[in-house]
């Protein structure tokens, strides 16, 4: 199974200057947890997270209606290719913790997202094993010493 087979395509992006409410209010309104941010070429830049806009953002005092989210954005994006197989994706996710994966075209720009839950909705295809061992992996506080 290719990743093209599980990914969301519809993927709501943000751009760097794009204010950490403005943000806050798209996830609410899409109901997800991560926005990809791109830059002005659309080719992933950075990715935030509902978690960044709490511990990076509210926590720190930041100004939310004010602050950009480059201010407070994952730079290190981890992505896989829509033809890279579930496994490989799974792999990358295990190996790095996260829950959300950017599926990128050759030229970066973001063609769709891969998450947990996407695996978790398809673990008699994939294999209740390994979805369980990546969420094991994604979820353990010890770091990667776990991933295969």
């Amino acid at each position: 199974m290719k990743v093209k087979d599980l990914m969301i395509k519809n993927v709501c992006c943000a751009t760097p200057d794009t204010k950490i409410s403005d943000v806050a209010k798209m996830m609410s309104e899409n109901h997800i947890g991560s926005i990809p941010v791109c830059d002005s070429q659309n080719s992933i830049c950075g990715i935030l997270t509902d978690r960044d806009i709490i511990l990076r953002g509210v926590a720190c005092g930041k100004d939310v209606n004010n602050t950009p989210i480059s201010d407070i954005m994952s730079c290190n994006v981890c992505s896989c290719d829509e033809n890279d197989s579930i496994e490989k994706a799974e792999k990358t996710m295990s190996q790095n913790q996260i829950r959300r994966l950017p599926v990128c075209d050759e030229n970066k720009h973001v063609i769709g997202i891969i998450t947990l839950g996407d695996l978790a909705n398809n673990n008699e295809e994939i294999g209740v094993n390994e979805v369980c061992n990546t969420f094991s992996n994604v979820c353990n506080s010890n770091g990667n010493k776990n991933a295969k």
